[in-house]
């Protein structure tokens, strides 16, 4: 008998324990003795301290610690948190030091902590203490920030720009000169955060006998927090062991160190206690890692038979006041840009600016959505301009089947050419237009324009890299209990590692899934790791799960053949047992097996099998493995109020082979949950001078279950060959194409009116005044 778990839609492993509270988040973990921080922050976008009044706050009882940049090391206070992912397009480098030492560059960021007994008696600390800033001139709009003669978000820098690169191949030039039809148009994308259930929180403890860090934080890459600790205080990382536990959502933003993760252990080493900080949701709203705040201009043009030619463009990104994840969010962007379409002549440039605002850094879709919105945007006006339904046009530029592998002659972020490995986008494209009913529905448009109501459909497609390197490990032991222990680098923030790891690991020792334990997000565990980001832990952990696992197998074959004198094709596994096909009773358990392989006396390993019955791979993919989806948005629109209400949802989505298609179907419509919060709702508004103005839910909405309609999903599978599994990613597709169909949609239901829509997010109030502003043109 041999059991397949995999591609079988099995409930959560991880489920029953949240669901009885019985979850370990950060702040669940207590320690004896722990203190507690609180942070002093800028309350202005730009501006130098001038001096610190905190006497007040070192008298109130309970007060350990009032430290600021000035009570630091010297080499700790000036020295930055390490910048992860270099490029040379970056001018500067600029990633934050521990405390603001003098400049302060955004409303929120950390100039002084305070420990106390409690958080409470650390927050009144921190209103004792009194700070003098010289207010500076802010560089706020990106556009503004970028001009010639713009104040420097930084005093030391010269002007704005971050970073410049250009991507070309082909003749552009000639290709737009040549043109049937050309069309240019400007995109405006806004920022927003991640909102996950918990935010960002991290308790130290330090050991000072041993001179050694135990860091419990809510992260997504444990060994990238522990990287950092060890050389911002310069010891060796053995002497750090960062643990991610249970943690209620990361989507990118928990992936970067943050200042916070280092000054807390520096407390804990400097009082010898531990030292426990929670972010609140204003902490998270004005000082968490955002995304977008883009600005596209960008130009299409294709031939008379309605064939693209030719893409042309600039993208203007604000990343904040640093580049934590480096040029990685915009770099993917303007990669992204071709998306699923033959593309035969290509330039498009991309300038990094800074200002006086909070860093930006990947988030889920990483820079795809904001590439797909704009070439989506295109595609339907360029459909409109040629008098061809919107999907018509998609299809004759879609790059066929017969043309995998793809070469689309640009680079991307993991340093190989961009080459979509497998999938078959036509097919997929075709499946969401028929569940959703595209070709009857212009005849239900129009029965429902006689009844009043303004009803729409959107398409959009798009193609994501996933499973990026450089690795991902995993180590599968047999333990002696017999029980399967699985351990990994990679840190959950809700999808369901355990749960699909195990489910690989299981296939392999053929056992039920109850004996299979997986140990994730613990640097004791593993030596090395990447992290959970940019939908890649199925390619990387797990294949070097699948290998991994297939070579303890393969040993505790090679053991029970060697013990019984058989042949190794003669032994079978099956529930925790190996034995010899045709010999009854000629049998060994995993427990025994594993305590012959510890070294049992009288008992000698076969030769060439090493004690021990564990193994450890590390899994290096040679290049992105290449999703694909399209979905399609069906909305209906209130043109009185700008009420926008989404009716069906369509999502068609190939991530190759499916390991557990009931986690995937989650994935997806968390992921379309996102994207519509995208592109109708969530917003983060600054004043004139930087001044954050979201600051509490109660400003910065989110999708509700009356938003977010319940997704009709298809799953094509297309097989990577990159990989043992054949699988791809599928965390941030549901994502990457919503904002682009959802505004579709809306633009197609108000088509009575004229309206065109160039941002995102659209909120009711602005879609209001484009309506009005159609009726008044088409009375003119």
């Amino acid at each position: 008998m041999t059991t397949r778990l995999f591609g079988q839609r099995i409930q959560r492993v991880e489920d029953p324990a949240l669901l009885r509270g019985q979850g370990r988040f950060t702040d669940d973990i207590t320690a004896t003795g722990v203190l507690h921080a609180a942070f002093v922050r800028a309350p202005m976008a730009h501006g130098r301290v001038l001096s610190i009044d905190a006497d007040a706050a070192r008298a109130l009882p309970g007060v350990h610690a009032v430290i600021s940049a000035a009570d630091l090391p010297e080499k700790l206070r000036n020295r930055r948190i390490p910048l992860d992912v270099p490029n040379p397009a970056i001018r500067h480098p600029f990633t934050e030091t521990p405390l603001v030492v003098d400049e302060v560059v955004f409303a929120g960021q950390a100039v002084m902590v305070v420990v106390a007994e409690s958080r409470h008696i650390a927050e009144d600390a921190v209103q004792l203490i009194i700070v003098e800033y010289d207010v500076l001139p802010p560089a706020v709009n990106v556009e503004d920030a970028f001009a010639a003669g713009a104040a420097p978000a930084h005093t030391a820098l010269p002007d704005n720009l971050a970073a410049r690169w250009s991507h070309n191949f082909g003749d552009v030039d000639a290709a737009f000169a040549n043109a049937a039809h050309t069309l240019t148009r400007t995109y405006h994308q806004h920022r927003g955060t991640g909102c996950p259930m918990e935010g960002r929180a991290v308790l130290a403890e330090y050991d000072a006998r041993a001179r050694q860090f135990l860091v419990h934080t809510a992260t997504q890459a444990p060994h990238g927090i522990r990287r950092a600790i060890a050389e911002m205080f310069d010891i060796p990382e053995t002497d750090v062991r960062v643990v991610a536990p249970d943690v209620g959502g990361g989507f990118g933003p928990k992936l970067l160190t943050y200042p916070e993760e280092i000054v807390v252990p520096y407390c804990a080493r400097l009082l010898n206690r531990p030292v426990k900080w929670t972010e609140d949701r204003r902490e998270h709203l004005t000082v968490t890692a955002q995304e977008r705040d883009q600005v596209w201009n960008v130009a299409m043009a294709v031939d008379a038979d309605g064939r693209i030619t030719a893409l042309r463009g600039h993208l203007l990104h604000d990343t904040g006041a640093f580049v934590p994840w480096g040029i990685i969010m915009p770099y993917i962007s303007s990669t992204t840009f071709p998306g699923p379409y033959v593309i035969p002549n290509f330039r498009f440039d991309t300038s990094v600016v800074f200002t006086n605002k909070v860093p930006t850094s990947p988030m889920r879709g990483a820079g795809r959505p904001q590439a797909v919105f704009a070439m989506e945007r295109l595609m339907d006006e360029m459909a409109d301009i040629l008098s061809l339904d919107r999907a018509e046009f998609r299809r004759r530029n879609l790059i066929q089947t017969e043309q995998m592998p793809y070469p689309v002659g640009l680079i991307f972020r993991d340093g190989q050419p961009m080459t979509y490995d497998s999938g078959d986008y036509p097919r997929c494209q075709q499946m969401a237009l028929d569940a959703a009913g595209w070709d009857e529905f212009a005849s239900r448009q129009q029965e429902a324009l006689k009844a009043g109501r303004y009803i729409g459909q959107g398409v959009a497609n798009y193609v994501e890299g996933t499973g990026l390197g450089p690795f991902e490990g995993a180590t599968a032991r047999i333990l002696l209990s017999g029980r399967v222990l699985l351990q990994t680098g990679a840190a959950a923030q809700g999808q369901g590692h355990r749960t699909v790891l195990a489910q690989i690991a299981a296939d392999s020792f053929n056992v039920p899934l109850e004996l299979v334990d997986v140990e994730i997000g613990d640097t004791a565990s593993i030596a090395v790791g990447v992290g959970t980001f940019a939908s890649r832990m199925m390619v990387n952990a797990g294949s070097s799960t699948r290998t991994s696992s297939d070579a303890v197998a393969l040993k505790l074959r090679q053991i029970t053949a060697a013990y019984f004198d058989a042949k190794l094709d003669e032994v079978e596994m099956e529930g925790g047992v190996v034995r010899v096909l045709g010999r009854q009773g000629q049998q060994l358990s995993f427990a025994d097996i594993a305590k012959m392989a510890s070294g049992r006396p009288g008992f000698s390993l076969p030769k060439g099998v090493e004690p021990g019955l564990q193994a450890t791979h590390y899994f290096a993919p040679p290049q992105a493995a290449y999703s694909n989806g399209s979905h399609v948005a069906e909305v209906e629109v209130d043109p009185e109020t700008g009420l926008i209400t989404i009716l069906r949802y369509i999502v068609a989505h190939d991530c190759g082979r499916l390991v557990n298609p009931l986690l995937v179907d989650g994935q997806i419509q968390g992921g379309v949950a996102h994207g519509i919060g995208n592109a109708l709702l969530e917003q983060m508004r600054y004043d004139e001078d930087g001044n954050p103005l979201t600051t509490s839910l109660a400003d910065y909405l989110l999708p509700e279950a009356g938003n977010v309609p319940d997704c009709i999903i298809i799953h094509m599978e297309s097989p990577s060959p990159l990989n043992p599994l054949g699988v791809k990613g599928a965390g941030e597709g549901g994502t990457i194409p919503a904002p682009a169909a959802i505004i579709a949609a809306v633009e197609d239901a108000l088509r009575p009116f004229g309206v065109r829509i160039t941002q995102t997010p659209i909120l009711p109030e602005r879609l209001c005044q484009l309506i009005d502003a159609g009726m008044a043109s088409r009375n003119d």
